[in-house]
């Protein structure tokens, strides 16, 4: 079948390639017009290769070549490339911009006749912004370089305000330019832009913190809000192109009709049943669509040390089992929803038995998968999305973005932006990460999954989650490994042995993998292939 023709542009960076546009780009790669992150609709060249793969915003690449403007009119200001006509010691004292006052490696406006430069982001303020959504009044360019106060935003800036001289307001350009309502990927429902409190009725004391960096909102100024939710997030977080979601209201729509069907398809068919003693049906026999044979429940310990086909951690009852295979699901890994969404990603996640790959990037040397969120390798169940391949395994994805944990006092928020802090549990530096807004701790999804109990060879008793240090000798080491350990990070230990370990030591390098499974399974034929 023929392929459509990609859209494409002449451009003056690039004399020997046009430029491809890309409606939905994610990379986070450097616009070559501006120093900004490119995210959402793109030019690039892809005949260039990857020392010089050239990337821009669609607003950046589009720029006319020359122009006329306010601040110069005498002559006609032309578009060039500063990055590649002034040595770096000319850089500062030939590019400085008029308007901003600065000089960067961007775009620029220039007249060559009297050394004036223009940042190509600076020389496209409107002369007026008529439809700004941030406003109901137009908003007009107060030409002069400044340091003000935004009144949307609270920040200060130096730059060129837009005012509303009626009502004696000033907002910097990136606030001039916000839509009144957008979509975030960590919310279901649009967020509207709010100015400040007196208009909505905040109800909730984590309801003043962003939702999306997990930092306190001020709001007595602007905000993005959702009611239905009380969801609240800063201007700049939601408005960032990498939490996003770049899509209509339309699509919005057919989205929510969409999410009302995700409960409606099983894991699981029931073969037998019996009421228990409250009354309520408990499915004794189920067939799930993972397994070939029927599961039966069973309430019995397990002696020898066995994993769960679906979490990978270790089989407590009640689960699952099947006779003829060494097959188990926790009853509630067994219960499982077909399809789900989550607030780590914009699209909806399917869930699979086994990992994975789309057929045209088959990958028979891998038989696992990589977390997204915990960045552990999994052989079990997982969450994936057939558009972008992202996956989650199951642990992960029964977080969501609000976390009440044992081992810390204060509620939870999750953080989309890279933490400054480390886990205060393990000391490692993982994006996403779940911040506490009263407090300096911080905890990645390696630690916030880690079971409560464990298992370790013969040793008789379970171990248990510990999150403080077991005594106050100011001497903590491993029973495993004899190593030293830090008091303030997470153990496990085993009270009737006195036998503190190592979460890695106890649970090994890689415990999100059943080792010695293996089983055919047939799904999707035609797009995915599993993985063995």
């Amino acid at each position: 079948m023929e392929q459509p023709q990609q859209q494409q542009l002449l451009h003056f960076s690039d004399a020997k390639h046009p430029l491809v546009f890309e409606q939905d780009y994610r990379g986070g790669r450097t616009c070559c017009g501006c120093p900004e992150s490119v995210y959402g609709p793109i030019y690039y060249c892809g005949a260039c290769g990857d020392k010089d793969y050239r990337f821009h915003h669609k607003s950046c690449a589009e720029v006319p070549l020359g122009l006329h403007h306010p601040l110069h009119p005498i002559h006609p200001l032309i578009l060039f490339d500063e990055k590649t006509h002034y040595p770096e010691e000319e850089h500062k004292q030939k590019t400085k911009c008029q308007l901003c006052n600065e000089s960067r490696r961007q775009y620029t406006y220039r007249c060559y006749r009297c050394d004036f430069n223009l940042h190509a982001t600076c020389a496209s303020l409107p002369p007026t912004i008529q439809s700004s959504q941030v406003h109901h009044h137009p908003l007009t360019p107060f030409w002069k370089w400044i340091t003000f106060t935004c009144d949307l935003c609270a920040k200060e800036v130096k730059g060129i305000p837009n005012q509303c001289a009626l009502c004696s307001l000033w907002f910097h350009n990136t606030c001039a330019s916000l839509p009144r309502k957008l979509k975030v990927i960590r919310h279901k429902h649009p967020l509207h832009l709010t100015h400040s409190s007196l208009k909505v009725e905040l109800h909730q004391s984590d309801s003043r913190f962003c939702q999306i960096c997990a930092q306190k909102v001020n709001t007595n100024y602007g905000f993005y809000y959702c009611s239905k939710c009380d969801f609240v997030a800063h201007l700049d977080c939601a408005a960032d192109y990498r939490y996003r979601e770049n899509i209509t209201l339309q699509e919005l729509k057919e989205e929510e009709n969409e999410d009302s069907e995700l409960n409606q398809s099983a894991a699981y068919e029931v073969k037998n049943i019996k009421v228990g003693v409250d009354e309520t049906e408990i499915a004794t026999e189920i067939q799930h669509f993972s397994h070939e044979h029927d599961l039966k429940l069973t309430d019995e310990e397990v002696l020898n040390i066995e994993k769960c086909d679906g979490c990978a951690q270790a089989i407590f009852p009640p689960f699952y089992s099947c006779v003829n295979c060494s097959f188990f699901l926790h009853e509630s890994c067994a219960k499982l929803p077909r399809k789900k969404r989550h607030p780590l990603h914009q699209h909806l996640l399917t869930l699979f038995p086994k990992p994975c790959y789309p057929k045209p990037y088959d990958r028979s040397d891998r038989s696992t998968f990589m977390c997204r969120a915990c960045q552990r390798e999994g052989n079990g169940f997982n969450y994936m999305c057939e558009i972008c391949w992202f996956n989650l395994d199951v642990s992960c994805s029964l977080i969501s973005d609000i976390l009440t944990h044992h081992g810390h006092e204060h509620r939870l928020l999750l953080s989309s932006i890279e933490s400054k802090h480390n886990c205060s549990c393990c000391d490692s530096k993982i994006s996403p990460i779940f911040r506490c807004t009263t407090c300096e701790f911080a905890l990645d999804f390696k630690c916030a999954t880690l079971p409560q109990t464990a298992r370790y060879k013969q040793h008789e008793h379970p171990f248990t989650l510990r999150y403080t240090a077991e005594d106050d000798s100011g001497e903590y080491y491993c029973d495993i490994c004899e190593e030293e350990r830090n008091p303030k990070h997470w153990f496990y230990y085993c009270a009737n042995s006195d036998y503190p370990v190592h979460p890695k030591c106890i649970l090994g390098n890689y415990p999100n993998i059943k080792f010695g499974s293996a089983y055919e399974f047939s799904f999707h034929p035609h797009l995915l292939t599993f993985i063995e």
